[in-house]
């Protein structure tokens, strides 16, 4: 039993690294967790839509233990750091996901 866990505990952490190179690869490690986790969440839903709207990403799995403070802290400053931008054309509440730098 306690070498199966091992085991995947020790796929986990293969699965990170990589994880954490490709963050680096493209840019993101410099993003704190909530950072990343709202521009993953952003990703994930403006795949299909285009523009995703700020209370979508607070119910995104990603998000679900960030309060709220904390969440928009991390949408302002993905906003200043150039990774989301709010859309011109629509109500508040909408952001476009940029390319990484």
């Amino acid at each position: 039993m306690l070498e199966e866990i091992m085991s995947e505990i020790s796929k986990l952490t293969e699965l990170r690294k990589l994880l954490l190179d490709m963050e680096s690869s493209m840019g993101l490690q410099d993003l704190s967790s909530v950072e990343r986790d709202i521009y993953y969440a952003a990703s994930d839903h403006a795949i299909s839509a285009g523009a995703v709207k700020t209370t979508v990403l607070q119910e995104h799995a990603l998000l679900a233990q960030v309060s709220r403070p904390t969440f928009f802290r991390g949408l302002k400053s993905l906003q200043k750091k150039g990774y989301l931008e709010q859309c011109k054309n629509s109500t508040r509440g909408y952001y476009i996901v940029k390319a990484p730098r």
